[in-house]
């Protein structure tokens, strides 16, 4: 049996959509029965809270395999994940993580993710982590300001990124969780080409048919004012103009071929995604 953390978010949904296909049987840990409501008929529900750890045993129990995916900047949740796991006797664990863990020095969110990492290397039950880079469901961030003003705000200029779809990020996930070979491995994945903000935002307006104008940020602050209007907990305000300064220094954009590797098949193209969730950048204001 799987479990899944995080299933309705956006590499959950992919991830039980998948296993669905595949016929496998799993279940998925959710708050909010109601967010699950779309889920495959086959995902068995578990209501439950990782910030909770007297809510976990029933959602735990008869676990052999577990997908986990821990929101936010602290290490809690992992720990109290990974103290249920053991007692359940769970085999393999499949942790998501992020590629700013390869940063040197580390950047803020890296070690965040590194000391997560930490966790479930030291709790003895064999992992797979998964290092995925930025997401293409990304780009829904700059939905307020295409919304409202038809722009995007750029806080990174010349800096590339090589996003990558979170339905791939879920096939890795779910080849781990039902094959073999992969415990202990560590994978850094990415999409197959590395874009700048700009280049990112041609092909949205490509695809929506609409124009969308590209807005240097006079500051990174206001980029993340823009991303989160009722402002952001401080300590990840700061990692994320951190993150922005890291990323503009970038102008190659670190990318692997990791997925193509393991999936037999390239990853999915930005503007792939792109086509797919046109209608979410189709309204609004037209520069």
């Amino acid at each position: 049996m799987i479990l899944v953390t995080g299933g309705t978010g956006n590499i959950g949904r992919e991830l039980v959509g998948q296993l669905d296909a595949a016929g496998a049987a799993f279940r998925v840990l959710v708050r909010d029965p109601t967010r699950a409501a779309a889920l495959p008929a086959s995902a068995e529900r578990f209501t439950g809270d990782l910030t909770a750890p007297d809510t976990l045993t029933a959602a735990f129990a008869g676990v052999d395999r577990l997908f986990l995916l821990t929101p936010g900047i602290g290490t809690d949740t992992t720990a109290h994940a990974v103290a249920a796991a053991r007692t359940a006797g769970v085999r393999h664990l499949v942790q998501l993580s992020s590629t700013n863990v390869l940063g040197d020095p580390m950047p803020a969110m890296g070690r965040w993710h590194h000391a997560r990492e930490q966790i479930v290397r030291d709790c003895g039950i064999p992992a797979t982590v998964l290092r995925p880079g930025g997401f293409m469901t990304n780009a829904l961030d700059w939905l307020p300001t295409i919304r409202a003003g038809g722009y995007v705000l750029d806080p990174v200029g010349p800096g590339r990124l090589a996003p990558i779809d979170p339905a791939d990020v879920a096939a890795v996930a779910a080849l781990a969780l039902t094959g073999e070979g992969h415990a202990g491995a560590e994978y850094a994945l990415t999409g197959a080409e590395a874009f700048t903000v700009a280049e990112q935002v041609a092909i949205i307006a490509a695809a929506a048919g609409r124009p969308i104008a590209v807005r240097p940020a006079v500051t990174a602050q206001e980029t993340v004012a823009a991303r989160f209007p009722g402002g952001a907990p401080p300590a990840l305000a700061e990692a994320l103009v951190e993150g922005f300064a890291l990323l503009r220094a970038d102008t190659e954009g670190f990318r692997t071929d990791t997925v193509e590797e393991l999936l037999g098949r390239k990853p999915a193209t930005f503007a792939d995604w792109c086509a797919r969730n046109a209608d979410a950048f189709r309204a609004g204001p037209t520069g």
